[in-house]
């Protein structure tokens, strides 16, 4: 099963806030709402950067890979 986008389907280019953001309104419904906060500040941290001062997908001007973007978010958090 190629998922929902078989035209990106292992070229590591996916976007991955989708999934990293819907960790953080799990955390906000389970009771940690200042976790889920940090969550979405490193997401937003990272998007205004923008491309060249951080590692975007080609969906939103990058040109980095999946794995660059959720770390990047990660280090932000």
């Amino acid at each position: 099963d190629l998922g929902s986008a078989p035209d990106i389907f292992g070229k590591m280019i996916a976007n991955p806030i989708g999934q990293i953001w819907s960790g953080a309104m799990m955390l906000d419904h389970l009771g940690y709402p200042e976790a889920g906060k940090a969550i979405f500040n490193a997401i937003e941290k990272v998007l205004l950067a923008g491309p060249g001062h951080a590692p975007l997908t080609p969906d939103v001007g990058g040109s980095a890979k999946t794995d660059d973007l959720g770390k990047a978010i990660a280090a932000a958090i």
